[in-house]
């Protein structure tokens, strides 16, 4: 079925479901998570047409889908995953949800039970050591790369009702006064340019700044012990990147230009994030220092120059060294 970001659907039943699935408890790639289940036979509408993504594994170009959808901030809870603390943002294929009042009297019924999907989370272990398969970590399995001059992906993004006519034009305008630095212009000339640009259309500073800290310096680690619900103020871009080395990172952390336009502003603490499943490898990692998310921040995909305007919705991971507490605190 062809859907629409804000239209109205409902998630099948688990029955259903599981007779869509191959015996790696995927569809066309793409796994359907146990943390999925709970959402079977509710109604939900659709947040983003999922036809491109982000590739938040190897960092590469962006990625074609077919067939996806993002629901209303429908996230995984790590349930299945021994508590994965990311929240990805669940992809959703559209074999797995109908219209309202659509279902079929005949539906096909699945030998397959929910104990068959929830052993599919699991990959060969490593040197004893368990593995994790997930939607991140098989999410390149389930696309194909899309060049980020790619004109068609735009005009998707804007009949799918993902973005306004001008979301894609200032995001693709900006890109490409960008790129200007590449092309031989002149990177001071351009890099001014696009300050300037930047400045008129989103009424911020170029956020691809470069930290100060040598490599191989130690950055600075601030442990102010943030809990959930705490309020916060994210430092200006030019504090945060006194913090930064000329990899852009903290701690191993990476700072990168989709957090730019959160600097200064006041927020709440979502949670504190510990452990997350590597899509590299499967691997469930603890966290060397804990990362901040904050409510209702997540990456708007502005800067990305191959994956404009992804619809994955990442919240991204703060350093307590870029925070500070808010006032009333």
């Amino acid at each position: 079925m062809a859907f629409k970001a804000g239209d109205l659907v409902e998630v099948r039943s688990a029955a259903e479901i599981l007779a869509t699935l191959d015996d790696n408890g995927c569809l066309d790639g793409m796994p359907f998570m146990p943390e999925m289940l709970q959402y079977c036979g509710r109604q939900f509408r659709i947040f983003k047409a999922g036809h491109k993504t982000c590739d938040s594994t190897w960092y590469g170009v962006g990625r074609r889908m077919k067939n996806i959808v993002f629901l209303e901030n429908l996230r995984c809870d790590g349930v299945a995953h021994m508590g994965c603390e990311a929240e990805c943002l669940t992809f959703w294929n559209t074999a797995w949800l109908t219209r309202p009042g659509k279902r079929s009297a005949s539906s096909v019924a699945s030998t397959r039970d929910e104990q068959w999907l929830q052993r599919t989370v699991h990959a060969a272990p490593v040197n004893g050591s368990p593995r994790f398969r997930c939607q991140a970590t098989e999410h390149l399995r389930a696309s194909k790369p899309i060049k980020s001059y790619d004109i068609w992906q735009y005009v998707e993004d804007i009949t799918s009702g993902n973005a306004s006519v001008r979301e894609v034009v200032r995001a693709v305008f900006l890109k490409s006064i960008w790129r200007l630095r590449f092309l031989g212009v002149g990177w001071s000339v351009a890099t001014r340019l696009y300050d300037r640009l930047h400045r008129a259309i989103y009424g911020g500073p170029d956020p691809h700044v470069t930290g100060r800290i040598p490599e191989g310096k130690p950055t600075p680690d601030v442990q102010l012990a943030l809990r959930a619900g705490e309020r916060v103020y994210v430092k200006s871009l030019e504090e945060i990147t006194a913090t930064l080395n000329t990899r852009n990172r903290n701690k191993g952390l990476a700072f990168n230009p989709e957090m730019a336009p959160f600097c200064g502003g006041e927020h709440q603490v979502h949670r504190r994030v510990t452990r997350i499943v590597d899509e590299k490898t499967g691997e469930l990692i603890t966290m060397k220092s804990p990362c901040i998310t904050l409510e209702n921040v997540y990456c708007e995909a502005r800067y990305h120059p191959d994956a404009l305007l992804c619809p994955r919705r990442i919240p991204p991971y703060f350093r307590e060294a870029w925070l500070t507490r808010g006032k009333s605190q």
